[in-house]
């Protein structure tokens, strides 16, 4: 039988992609002792790597898809297909970037300045490109962690990844320029997409994944309501096209399903039920297709 070989991301990011294809509809369970998580479907078989090194595998051929950081693309400078952008990650749905820090009272004020100092950073190959580009040789260094602490004794600045800017902040770091904002790319090899089977394969999980996030932060309503009291009731529902208005057994009575996001949810339910609506029924969703 034919396979495709899933390229799973090891660690920071590994727990929230396996609830992301949970969502799907695939169950991967991972154990501790193997690096070969089983997967429910026996055309897919499922390989843990770090993400850092995603790119280079796929690009090589070695796994034909997988899970990685648009950053790891970028710093590994990997030619592969990408089949879907998925803003998700370990902590919440917020882009992450890659950005220039230096202490709060660096007189580094930008990239021309960093001339002949230390960088230390994971993202060594990224950090060079930018140099280049902006006509400035410093010494970069590899990080192996905790790339914080190091300014300003054991470097003048650091590239280094981000959300919220929180953890630079607490180590007395600014932030000087970004270099890479990065979300999780769905990649695939280009030869895999070659093969029908595989690219049939590669653009149903696409498809799939890409539902899911969709389907973040929103919810499917469902109600009952009088079509006399309906015209008011439609004037309050938010829809991510149209709400479906279908006809009951009794002929003064319809059911009306839509989609809403869960805040909204939480305000519009009693505005609702005081409209007229009746029967009312908040259920999730796990994807929408569009």
């Amino acid at each position: 039988m034919e396979k495709l070989m899933l390229g799973i991301p090891k660690g920071s990011l590994e727990e929230a992609t396996v609830d992301l294809f949970a969502k799907a509809g695939f169950k991967i369970q991972i154990s501790s002792r193997s690096y070969y998580p089983t997967i429910d479907d026996p055309e897919i078989e499922c390989l843990l790597i770090r993400a850092q090194e995603m790119s280079r595998y796929v690009e090589e051929g070695i796994i034909d898809c997988g899970l990685t950081g648009y950053d790891w693309i970028r710093e590994n400078g990997s030619d592969v297909y990408e089949a879907a952008e998925l803003v998700y990650g370990k902590v919440g749905t917020s882009p992450l970037r890659w950005v220039l820090a230096v202490p709060n009272d660096s007189p580094i004020q930008c990239a021309k300045d960093l001339e002949g100092k230390r960088i230390a950073t994971e993202a060594v190959g990224m950090t060079h490109r930018y140099l280049e580009a902006n006509g400035v040789k410093a010494h970069v260094e590899f990080s192996w962690g905790a790339t914080e602490v190091k300014p300003p004794r054991l470097a003048d600045a650091i590239v280094e990844i981000t959300e919220t800017g929180s953890s630079l902040r607490a180590n007395n770091l600014r932030i000087v320029d970004t270099l890479c904002i990065s979300t999780t790319r769905f990649i695939a090899n280009h030869d895999a997409m070659k093969s029908e089977f595989k690219r049939h394969k590669i653009e149903n999980l696409a498809m799939l994944l890409k539902g899911v996030m969709l389907a973040k932060g929103k919810c499917g309503l469902m109600l009952n309501a009088r079509k006399a009291d309906l015209e008011a009731i439609l004037k309050l529902l938010p829809a991510l096209e149209k709400p479906t208005v279908s006809p009951l057994s009794d002929p003064e009575w319809v059911a009306v399903n839509t989609i809403v996001s869960e805040v909204a949810g939480r305000e519009l339910i009693p505005e609702l039920k005081r409209a007229g609506a009746c029967g009312i029924v908040e259920f999730p969703l796990n994807k929408i297709i569009e």
